[in-house]
């Protein structure tokens, strides 16, 4: 903390700190939006390498073809913003989101390949499904005003719609097929829910909160409700009429209209696990945690079997690792016909309390007459099931405090056994990751363990981290002696990582395969054999950038923690043509370990995308990139890695300097720091306490922590546990200390938590206060991350003119 506030008393330092906050100075604004300079453009507008998803069946290829930004014009469509959820009021779906434009069907056996007709002009695709069978797809399609439920045959590659309903994709529901294939469930606007409530010219009423000593903290959260006619209006949106349809058209209403939440079909196929909200609603929290009944229901809507209703969830407390009383990650077993699986805290939810037993695992099974099954209690966090058979299920578990993650082995047949441990390590520990189960498609469209050796063994899948980076693995885990075999592990100079089987035995993975120069491509891999098989085909999405010099670095910091970062150059260069300048674009992460701190990352042989979002853009204007250079924030034992946050930033942004210019590739008076969100709150405290950068561009960040007081990234303590550490980590309490120009980017709609646009309006105010050189831009409808076309270009061309005038042509300090 600066000398001139040693001694202030805490209550002194919080009222400065608010004081400053108030501080909002406007600036000039550039006219219209701007284009940058070539070859960014045509990089930007590089169509996405379509995504792709394998049939249950194993047969096809389904891939999904969508444009790489949305238009201002989308973005400038009515939002709605309720409880933190952005809907759009004309078609009562999310908003934001890239459609689906094309789809294509290719056969894994021949790849022959055909694309699925009878789409209309425009259409707009979401949500996209395939049957449990293989032999159909289910998909949401946006046509003007309307959302509509459409289904395309494999057979014939085409595509219809299915009924006359509107969906309602407010909560986000896609469609779900049952496991007969023939039956899809979805989520409709009710047709006489009438028209939306009108906003009333004058205030019906006062807007009231009340307390009344019981502590409820909650983080900061944006797009929450504010008043009675908020939640009018998500009662209206978010009311929908739950139904069924045949594939020939057949329909039926299950039960009432609700405010439906999710819903899912049993594996048998005979009844629905439906989630519905209702009031009382809050102005504290977001909509998943509003008052929440959990009901199974049959397909014509009689309840069969009520799981919990749950109250409102304001009083969580905030300590990571603390979640709701009663039951929550209620769900289907999905290798049994109709059971429900749930789990409980055992410590009232809080993580704070000592106890030995902190979550139990339950099972209830149709038609849910006596008690649940405690199939496993757990001392950490429940993390998750995996399902298998009777005598094999994986359960997983975790605790923030001390990064420890558990794998259990159960018999959900058979509760009585004794869970048996299966691994127990530091999830930071990315060198002892053992890899994650293979799960493949029942018939009934769930998702189960694979297992091999007759039920003796699991496939195990995984990233495969090593000092020489990432070289994923597959790997047979024999069950009873804990041993494993490995089947197939990535070599140099490609970079390829198991996805799934082609087939039912294991014999054939699914692998995507990629390295420096080529881009990532579907192969078919015989396991334990030499046989590999293209799948796909997709070219260079980027041919400006082809041969960008890449190569993974390992350096020290003073205190000699090993760091790691990915040293780009452009094609070309050659090192007698001088030290270039340098963008370094950076993210900070908290450890507990200062060895997995250490531990490199990624892998020296994956192609290097480039999309707008990438600062592998500015390699084509001249610069050398170090991407992701390691900023770890370190707190063994009982130390608060926040307690030297700024120290530790320091000395690890110089050895990356330090580095650059050791390697002379890099000009250390010439370097420039930037990131997005903790990035750009990494980028302004660097600014700050220290002078190793020329600049910084700092996007859609935060930097008055006062206005995230009840926590934020990994700091559990609030601002009135540890004031100290809030005022040295936010650089705007230090905006006096900063004397290189910085570049303030942030959409004026952001949603993330923490990072409110105003963050970056008060950052702006004290550095011009301070008679700084500081530009900043706001991106109007723009939310945490970009999505317009016009947006990304105007911020491409502010980066590369903010770079050129005060680094890559900076005069001598």
């Amino acid at each position: 903390m600066p000398d001139s506030h040693r001694g202030m008393p805490r209550f002194v330092r919080l009222i400065v700190v608010l004081a400053l906050g108030l501080v909002f100075v406007t600036g000039a604004w550039s006219s219209g939006y701007q284009t940058p300079p070539d070859p960014l453009p045509s990089i930007v507008d590089a169509p996405p390498t379509p995504r792709v998803r394998l049939s249950p069946d194993r047969e096809w290829m389904l891939l999904l073809e969508s444009p790489s930004l949305l238009s201002l014009a989308d973005l400038s469509e009515p939002e709605l913003r309720l409880a933190g959820r952005r809907i759009s009021p004309r078609t009562n779906g999310p908003t934001r989101v890239l459609p689906v434009r094309k789809m294509t069907l290719r056969r894994v056996s021949d790849l022959s390949e055909r694309t699925i007709t009878g789409l209309p002009q425009g259409a707009r695709i979401g949500g996209v499904s395939w049957s449990p069978d293989g032999k159909k797809i289910a998909f949401a399609l946006t046509r003007g005003e309307t959302i509509e439920l459409w289904v395309a045959e494999v057979a014939q590659a085409s595509a219809r719609r299915l009924g006359d309903a509107k969906l309602n994709l407010a909560a986000g529901e896609t469609p779900r097929w049952f496991s007969d294939s023939q039956t899809i469930a979805f989520a409709a606007i009710p047709v006489d829910r009438g028209a939306a409530p009108e906003t009333p010219r004058l205030p019906g009423e006062p807007v009231i909160q009340e307390s009344r000593g019981r502590k409820a903290p909650a983080r900061t959260y944006q797009d929450l409700l504010k008043n009675a006619h908020d939640g009018a209006l998500f009662e209206y949106y978010f009311t929908a009429q739950l139904q069924t349809i045949t594939l020939d058209g057949q329909s039926r209403s299950i039960g009432d209209p609700r405010i439906v939440w999710s819903f899912d079909p049993s594996p048998d196929g005979k009844l629905l696990l439906v989630e519905s909200l209702h009031r009382p609603f809050s102005f504290l929290v977001p909509a998943y945690r509003f008052p929440r009944l959990i009901q199974v229901v049959d397909r014509d809507g009689k309840l069969v079997h009520e799981v919990a209703d749950l109250p409102l969830q304001e009083e969580i407390p905030i300590a990571f690792g603390s979640v709701a009383t009663g039951p929550r990650s209620v769900g289907w077993r999905a290798d049994a016909p109709a059971t429900l699986s749930w789990v409980e805290a055992l410590d009232g939810g809080d993580a704070r309390a000592e106890t030995d037993e902190r979550d139990r695992v339950f099972t209830l099974a149709a038609p849910f007459e006596g008690k649940p099954v405690a199939l496993a209690t757990l001392g950490l966090r429940y993390a998750g099931v995996e399902w298998g058979t009777d005598d094999l299920a994986l359960v997983h578990g975790f605790w923030w405090k001390t990064r420890q993650t558990r794998t259990w082995i159960v018999a959900p047949g058979r509760p009585a056994a004794k869970a048996e441990l299966l691994w127990d390590r530091s999830y930071e520990d990315r060198y002892s990751d053992p890899g994650d189960a293979v799960t493949i498609p029942t018939a009934q469209g769930r998702n189960v363990l694979l297992t091999a050796d007759k039920g003796k063994s699991i496939l195990l899948i995984g990233s495969g981290a090593s000092p020489e980076g990432d070289r994923p693995f597959l790997d047979r885990l024999e069950l009873s002696t804990k041993k494993t075999e490995r089947l197939f592990r990535s070599e140099a100079p490609y970079y390829e990582r198991p996805i799934t089987f082609t087939d039912r035995d294991g014999k054939t993975m699914l692998t995507r395969r990629e390295s420096k120069e080529q881009p990532p491509n579907y192969y078919a891999r015989t396991v334990g054999k030499e046989q590999l098989r293209q799948l796909t085909d997709f070219p260079h999405p980027t041919p400006q950038l082809a041969g960008l010099q890449k190569e993974q670095i390992r350096y020290e910091r003073a205190d000699g923690v090993k760091l790691t970062a990915t040293l780009y150059l452009p094609p070309g260069y050659e090192k007698e043509q001088g030290p270039l300048p340098v963008v370094m674009w950076a993210y900070p992460q908290e450890f507990k370990s200062a060895d997995a701190a250490g531990q490199a990352t990624d892998s020296p042989y994956r192609f290097s995308r480039v999309g707008w979002w990438s600062p592998l853009m500015f390699l084509t204007l001249g610069y050398a990139l170090l991407d992701d250079p390691s900023m770890p924030i370190i707190g063994e034992g009982d130390v608060e890695p926040n307690d030297t946050f700024v120290d530790q930033l320091v000395s690890s942004a110089k050895a990356a300097v330090d580095e650059v210019a050791r390697r002379g590739v890099g000009d250390p008076e010439r370097c420039a720091i930037g990131g997005h969100s903790y990035g750009a709150f990494m980028t302004a405290n660097l600014l700050a306490h220290s002078d190793l950068f020329r600049a910084g561009i700092a996007r859609s960040g935060a930097y008055n922590r006062t206005l995230t007081p009840f926590g934020f990234q990994a700091e559990e303590r609030t601002l009135w546990q540890a004031p100290e550490v809030y005022f040295a980590m936010s650089p705007f309490m230090h905006a006096e200390k900063v004397d290189e120009p910085i570049l303030l980017i942030h959409g004026d709609s952001d949603n993330n938590s923490g990072t409110f646009p105003m963050q970056s309006e008060r950052m702006y105010g004290a550095l011009k206060g301070h008679g700084a050189t500081v530009r900043l831009v706001m991106l109007p409808n723009e939310s945490h991350g970009y999505r317009a076309r016009e947006s990304v270009m105007h911020m491409l061309w502010e980066m590369a003119a903010w770079l050129d005038e005060y680094v890559k042509n900076a005069p001598a300090r």
